[in-house]
């Protein structure tokens, strides 16, 4: 007869099993304490080299708005019109639009024709918006 106990080999695969994960764990704790070391160490010492290293000559030509290229022209501090505004608040909302429709886009066979319905009736809120936007004339940039 053997001097093992009937259960052993099963217990010693379970506590390979645990010590497998606990391995695991610990390697996936380290790995994510190093980054957040590093990342705690890069970000000062980049802004002290760039600090360091960076120029030492200014002027006012330096110090100057770059234009593309182009010579700057009037304060900028100037008013804008309000349409600006509307309009660049009218591409977030068809961007962020675009943004939901590629996941979709995506997944549209798990997600079937709920999936789609759904969907359909969010564009066509967001063009029931593009309507009543355009409607208003929010869009017209003719000067009345």
């Amino acid at each position: 007869m053997s001097d093992k106990p009937p259960g052993q080999p099963a217990r010693v695969n379970q506590l390979d099993k645990v010590k497998q994960e606990y391995t695991q764990a610990a390697r996936e704790i380290l790995a994510r304490s190093m980054r957040g070391v590093a990342k705690t160490k890069l970000t000062p010492d980049m802004l002290t080299l760039a600090g360091v290293l960076g120029p030492r000559r200014y002027s006012l030509v330096k110090n100057a708005p770059f234009e593309c290229g182009s010579v700057p022209i009037g304060s900028a501090r100037e008013r804008f019109s309000v349409k600006f505004y509307v309009v660049a608040i009218l591409f977030v909302v068809f961007d962020i639009e675009a943004i939901f429709l590629y996941p979709w886009a995506i997944q549209i066979q798990e997600l079937g024709w709920a999936g789609f319905a759904t969907m359909g009736i969010f564009v066509a809120t967001l063009l029931a918006g593009l309507v009543y936007v355009w409607k208003k004339g929010a869009l017209d940039w003719s000067e009345e």
